[in-house]
């Protein structure tokens, strides 16, 4: 049974790549919560999809994270209808397989405006109405720690992401604002299994996490939810790994 979280109702919640995977488990978790759920996708038929679920919870807008202007223009939006933004989670996230050897400036230059400029913009946008008590969430991957290859940027990115949240939390600190890494590892979403994990894969996860059972979104929802909970407030600046012992064997 899912953990209740009495300090989430009622608190607003913006969440990016909300619409699919993880981001689509975190949008019902903290709808189930009793959040007020702000989230962004490209992919609207899917977030307004998700959206219409909640019963009133969530709300989707249509978003490319690559335009400051529309991140922008989301946050102050939201900021100025609630009044307040006590959680930030940067979920949204490409992970191409690119050689290294074939790889374009602008192939890379694209995937960290997606994967770290982007969370930048959303966290400096909704500054504003981050008050004592806010927990900022970024989302970073196990691969920054094992070095899969070939995704020389991606692991770039996510390493990126891991001194951003460090840093962050030092500066934000004295404003009584909260900053944390989640890195999950392999979970088993419907795009991962459709396009990367076929029977093999599944047996290579298995024997290299301490613990065999494969990871489902819903679990990496329930880590954020703590995150954003008054329940980890001795927390910040910190980077939790939950990928079932992965990078620790």
């Amino acid at each position: 049974m899912a953990t209740v979280y009495q300090d989430l109702s009622g608190k607003v919640v913006l969440i990016t790549g909300g619409a699919n995977g993880i981001g689509a488990s975190m949008v019902e978790s903290f709808s189930q919560q009793g959040s007020r759920v702000y989230f962004c996708d490209l992919d609207e038929e899917a977030g307004r999809k998700l959206a219409q679920s909640t019963q009133g919870q969530a709300v989707f807008r249509k978003l490319n994270l690559e335009r400051e202007a529309s991140i922008r223009s989301w946050a102050k939006q939201v900021g100025e209808k609630e009044g307040r933004v006590d959680v930030v989670i940067n979920n949204a996230a490409s992970d191409p397989r690119i050689e290294f050897e074939s790889m374009t400036s602008k192939q890379w230059d694209d995937l960290f405006a997606r994967n770290l400029r982007a969370y930048f913009l959303t966290v400096q946008s909704a500054l504003p109405w981050l008050k004592k008590g806010a927990s900022i969430v970024n989302f970073a991957s196990i691969t920054f720690h094992i070095g899969p290859t070939p995704m020389t940027a991606y692991v770039s990115t996510k390493g990126g992401i891991i001194g951003f949240t460090r840093s962050l939390a030092r500066e934000l600190g004295p404003k009584g604002v909260r900053v944390n890494t989640l890195s999950p590892g392999w979970i088993m979403t419907e795009r991962q299994l459709k396009q990367f994990v076929d029977a093999s894969v599944k047996k290579m996860i298995r024997k290299a996490q301490c613990m065999p059972e494969l990871l489902q979104p819903s679990e990496i929802a329930q880590v954020a939810l703590f995150l954003a909970s008054e329940a980890s407030s001795a927390l910040t600046g910190q980077e939790i790994l939950a990928d079932r012992g992965w990078s620790y064997s």
